[in-house]
């Protein structure tokens, strides 16, 4: 027997803002919650699905995780895509020559783009 991941959880300011950014750049949709969270759900139901959920606290420093998605294609189209649905380029450290890019969601939770 062996666990595996079935769900990313994120704790976000803005639910509704976050899950819209969220399923446009992952292709998802979103099943609004009656508690103020949202899941977004892959659109053939198969892989992980996302939670969305309220809080208060503010995020704090870099993300201790973070998720890291492969794109289809060209990976700078994407950055300018996800950057022109909200996300930003961001700072945590790298040199320049990694197989990745570094971006942050309209909160600030940082994910990477793999360069495959």
């Amino acid at each position: 027997m062996v666990s595996r991941f079935a769900q990313w959880t994120l704790d976000v300011h803005d639910v509704e803002r976050m899950a819209a950014f969220w399923a446009e750049a992952l292709g998802y949709r979103i099943d609004p919650g009656a508690d103020g969270d949202a899941h977004l759900l892959p659109p053939d139901g198969v892989g992980m699905t996302v939670w969305l959920q309220p809080t208060d606290v503010p995020k704090e420093g870099k993300n201790r995780d973070h998720p890291d998605l492969v794109v289809d294609g060209d990976v700078d189209a994407e950055v300018a895509r996800l950057v022109a649905l909200g996300a930003r380029q961001a700072d945590v450290g790298q040199r320049g020559d990694e197989g990745f890019v570094v971006l942050a969601d309209p909160e600030g939770n940082e994910f990477c783009l793999l360069r495959r």
